[in-house]
């Protein structure tokens, strides 16, 4: 009789087979899946439907952003470069700029080659990038202009995770360990 209790319980008490477990955030449901048309760093036309097959992470920003920016853009270059080969051709990132006016494609691929090939800049006009932001309940504020005409451009530090099929799967935040971020992208890598 203790054998089948013992039986019992420890089937009660184990994790549900292929139920997967994420480090980070996970958002799955919660938001809608990946979905925009916007212009790519080599100035053409793309949608939602060019990245779908590969995990895709989701951030918004400036070129000129003077911390977040770089700092998440270097945390998820060094996260995928800790991958293995294949897992990290694999794993595309999106950095879409929300300051047009300041970063045509041009600006925006020299800015993500600094990064690596994982690295893909967007942009669009404000009415696209205020349909991408409203779609993901983020936002982006102009700062007032000094005298030289620079302005800061305020935004979320959130990155989005995207499975192969474009469904949302995970908020991933600065204040993630790098541990988490790998193990959750390598998840994402092999389907999950």
């Amino acid at each position: 009789m203790g054998k089948w209790l013992l039986l019992m319980l420890s089937v009660l008490f184990l994790p549900g087979c292929g139920e997967q477990t994420w480090q980070t955030t996970d958002i799955s449901g919660v938001m809608p899946e990946l979905k925009f048309k916007l212009i790519d760093e080599n100035g053409r036309e793309v949608s939602a439907e060019d990245y779908l097959g590969q995990p895709t992470l989701l951030f918004f920003g400036f070129t000129n952003c003077p911390d977040v920016c770089p700092t998440t853009l270097a945390q998820l270059a060094g996260a995928a470069q800790r991958l293995d080969e294949d897992e990290r051709k694999d794993v595309q990132i999106l950095f879409v700029s929300v300051d047009p006016a300041r970063d045509d494609p041009q600006s925006l691929n020299r800015y993500t080659d600094a990064f690596g090939p994982q690295v893909i800049g967007l942009t669009g006009d404000k009415a696209a990038l205020d349909a991408l932001t409203n779609r993901y309940r983020t936002t982006y504020v102009y700062g007032k202009k000094d005298e030289s005409g620079d302005y800061d451009v305020s935004h979320s530090g959130a990155v989005f995770a995207f499975d192969r099929k474009g469904e949302v799967r995970l908020l991933i935040r600065a204040s993630d360990p790098m541990d988490a971020v790998v193990a959750d992208l390598r998840q994402l890598a092999a389907g999950g």
